[in-house]
């Protein structure tokens, strides 16, 4: 395979890897986001901020 082949089959690959780095970094913070706000949903029902008993019978 000549060199300018495999060179740009790396080059693809270095911004395929990076695409996919970024998208999962964008994963990473709504996980982090989402559980932020899961804990704090979960002390608003605890100090009832909130009121969730119909939520909950339902």
């Amino acid at each position: 395979m000549p060199i300018t082949e495999q060179q740009r089959i790396a080059a693809f690959l270095d911004r395929e890897t990076a695409r996919i780095d970024a998208l999962v970094a964008k994963v990473r913070d709504a996980i982090d986001h989402l559980k932020e706000l899961r804990t704090a949903l979960i002390s608003a029902a605890v100090t009832g901020k909130i009121d969730v008993r119909e939520e909950v019978a339902a």
